[in-house]
């Protein structure tokens, strides 16, 4: 197998102007990636599961660091009960009957791993690949804009009628708490299901605002990497690595931070079809949701996004890079001190948006680097940008567009406080082969 691209080190990007310094892209006084991540995860060995999960968790449950636990099935935590899992722990999905984990509605998860102790979800091929498992959800009582509420019991074909009701999400607690989520890896993620679809590595349904979402890694996942199906979150410091279709998915009424984070997507692993960093919607269907009700809000905030490509425009001319970010209909997004680097084009929005005053007031995007991509900010199906040019590159909003390639984008924190003039470059990405048999085929 040939050696796959791998990330050395990620950094801060600090953007200097003639009025101010301006961060744009992930920031910390030191690197938060040290420790916890993962970019080689299919070098990794666990060992072999000592204990088995299977069936409905009905009473509080807890799992030890000296244990290995082999997810069997579609596994549930029901009747209000609390999972706990020590930092440390290895929780591995078994490849033949989709293991999965799903956090029911009114029970919660304490997975509160440590930077130099993570909790880990894994594969249990000796080979692993993207999608050797379901992955994790998790759901909850706080508000969607759907009709009723909302079920994933599509995702289990063979959960028995006790844990249907089991798999529902949605209520009217915006503060409900699931629990905590810190310094977790999700690795190989999102078996396909029979109706076409695939899992995610992390489902979020219905989740509320009490609910600690920190420091969460999900990597190589066949289907999206987070996912996320109302409610209401915060999420801080989290990566998304060489997802194979959508890194960071919010619908049905989200209403979200995603704050200091990241995607790094590979041209040679994704998906054919819809496959990019950030999308989001209010809906799939109009008929499905009850517009009474909030649609989809996002609040991106130092966020970067980069497209590991080997050769950008080669790339691009075979059809292997999409956008970075589309924007649906009904949504009100607001991105700020963020790169968005190497993608075809930056950010697509819905053709269904009027572009009037109402509609940009509530897609904004400030502080932003747009880097070396064929494009930064079009309406689906119209390659004349220049109305959206004009406009989001209108002085006030200090966006910059550039074309330097990753090498020259990124740089370590330690220079992070020279002071008036732009910082350049430390090594970030290693040059790469890329290994077929990773790459899905749609």
């Amino acid at each position: 197998m040939k050696n796959i691209t791998q990330i050395i080190f990620m950094f801060l990007f600090v953007m200097a102007n003639s009025f101010a310094q301006q961060e744009k892209g992930i920031v910390g006084e030191e690197n938060w990636l040290s420790n916890w991540t993962e970019f080689k995860p299919n070098q990794k060995e666990y060992g072999e599961p000592t204990k088995i999960l299977t069936g409905n968790i009905e009473e509080n449950t807890t799992l030890y660091k000296k244990e290995v636990y082999l997810l069997l099935g579609s596994v549930f935590v029901t009747n209000n009960a609390t999972l706990t899992i020590e930092a440390g722990t290895v929780i591995i999905g078994d490849y033949n009957s989709k293991g999965s984990l799903t956090i029911s509605k009114g029970s919660t998860i304490i997975a509160d791993g440590y930077q130099t102790d993570p909790i880990v979800f894994t594969s249990n091929r000796s080979v692993k690949r993207a999608g050797d498992w379901g992955g994790l959800t998790i759901l909850g009582d706080a508000p969607s804009n759907k009709f009723g509420y909302g079920s994933v019991a599509s995702f289990h074909n063979q959960v028995n009628p006790i844990s249907n009701g089991a798999a529902n999400y949605g209520g009217e607690n915006v503060d409900d708490n699931s629990g905590i989520l810190r310094y977790v890896r999700i690795e190989f993620a999102g078996k396909r299901v029979k109706n076409g679809s695939y899992f995610n590595g992390l489902l979020l349904a219905g989740v509320g605002h009490e609910t600690i979402l920190e420091n969460i890694m999900v990597s190589y996942s066949a289907g999206n990497g987070f996912e996320i199906i109302g409610g209401n979150i915060n999420m801080y410091n989290i990566v998304s690595y060489r997802t194979n279709s959508i890194d960071y998915n919010f619908n049905y009424g989200a209403q979200c931070s995603l704050l200091n984070s990241l995607a790094i997507r590979s041209p040679y692993v994704s998906s054919n079809n819809g496959s990019r960093c950030l999308q989001i919607l209010s809906y799939n269907k109009k008929e499905e949701v009850d517009f009474a009700k909030s649609g989809t809000y996002v609040n991106a905030k130092n966020l970067t996004f980069i497209n590991d490509s080997k050769n950008l425009e080669t790339d691009i001319k075979m059809n292997l890079v999409q956008e970075s970010i589309y924007v649906g209909e009904n949504t009100s997004f607001i991105m700020s001190k963020s790169v968005i680097s190497g993608f075809n084009p930056a950010v697509i929005l819905d053709e269904k948006i009027t572009l009037n005053q109402t509609n940009l007031d509530r897609i904004i995007f400030n502080n932003m680097l747009f880097n070396n991509c064929n494009g930064n900010i079009f309406v689906d199906y119209n390659s004349n940008n220049e109305d959206l040019e004009n406009w989001y590159g209108n002085s006030v909003f200090f966006n910059v567009y550039s074309k330097g390639d990753n090498y020259e984008t990124f740089i370590d924190t330690k220079n992070e406080k020279k002071p008036d003039f732009r910082l350049r470059i430390n090594k970030i990405i290693a040059s790469n082969e890329v290994d077929p048999d990773l790459r899905i085929m749609d």
